[in-house]
């Protein structure tokens, strides 16, 4: 059976009630996660000072059924997060504003050289000319811009609705057909759920528009792609830049959904500065306040 806890929690967490022997082994582990995954037996046991029998102990103590399948977890772990177990001393910018700002402002310039103005015009056509539009996204960042989109399209006037739960996604998707837009966004575009609710989309003949990575498998579904390139740095604990990069792909094509209907644009829009102006906001908004606030 899979382990629920990854190696280097589980090994952390029963290090103080393991034999003396085995805790070297432990501690000599988590002293050098990459090291330990390369060592052979006969050197993990001399670099901990213990007998290559207490290393195997230590190796089944951890849930593991030898010491190959130790190395082979300790290796997965090093490999998945090295960044989260390295120093961050030398990483942490000279203000966390300063940081955030200057690594949003990179992404955004990386981005901005991926924008291809007939993608957009294509990927907004199809919008404008659908049934309905179902926004999928999934996770952190991808929920909160999926939201966004329907949102953005909304004040447009068009037909939209967001789907974040995968059993919903794919229901939603076995009701689609030709005339419908499935906008689906993924910084990764490697989401097994994700994937799974665009085939079914496919399959029943709807259009499929993704902003997601180049050469990813979601971008590999979509009828028309507006590529994104996340750039995570070593500095681990503020949020994901990336998420700016989707949310200037998504004002690009509300945007270019707004010229494609102009003249209905510009009525929505105009309702809704009305009623806000004259049922939401004390004494009348008046200039440029922004629609929805």
């Amino acid at each position: 059976m899979p382990q629920s806890m990854d190696i280097v929690t589980r090994i952390a967490q029963r290090a103080a009630n393991l034999r003396p022997a085995e805790q070297k082994v432990a501690r000599t582990v988590l002293g050098n996660l990459a090291q330990a995954a390369a060592d052979s037996i006969q050197v993990l046991a001399r670099r901990a000072a213990v007998s290559e029998a207490s290393v195997t102990r230590f190796a089944k103590a951890m849930g593991c059924r030898d010491v190959r399948e130790l190395k082979l977890q300790l290796a997965q772990a090093t490999a998945v997060g090295q960044r989260f177990l390295a120093s961050t001393a030398a990483n942490h910018p000279p203000s966390s504003a300063d940081g955030i700002l200057a690594d949003i402002n990179q992404v955004l310039a990386t981005n901005r050289a991926l924008v291809r103005p007939a993608a957009f015009a294509q990927a907004a056509a199809r919008i404008v000319a659908a049934r309905m539009v179902a926004v999928f996204g999934m996770g952190g960042g991808s929920t909160a811009m999926a939201d966004e989109a329907c949102f953005l399209l909304a004040r447009l006037g068009r037909p939209v609705a967001t789907y974040h739960d995968p059993v919903l996604q794919h229901m939603v998707a076995a009701t689609l057909g030709p005339q419908d837009v499935v906008l689906v966004l993924s910084t990764t575009g490697q989401v097994p759920e994700i994937i799974a609710s665009v085939n079914v989309a496919r399959e029943y003949g709807a259009q499929v528009v993704a902003v997601t990575a180049i050469a990813s498998p979601l971008a590999a579904l979509a009828d028309e792609l507006l590529p994104v390139q996340a750039l995570e740095t070593d500095f681990i604990y503020k949020p994901s830049s990336s998420r700016y990069a989707m949310l200037m792909m998504i004002d690009v094509l509300a945007t270019e959904v707004a010229l494609a209907q102009e003249s209905r644009s510009q009525e929505m829009l105009r309702r809704i500065q009305y009623v806000l102006d004259t049922t939401h906001r004390s004494g009348g908004g008046g200039g440029r306040q922004p629609l929805g606030d």
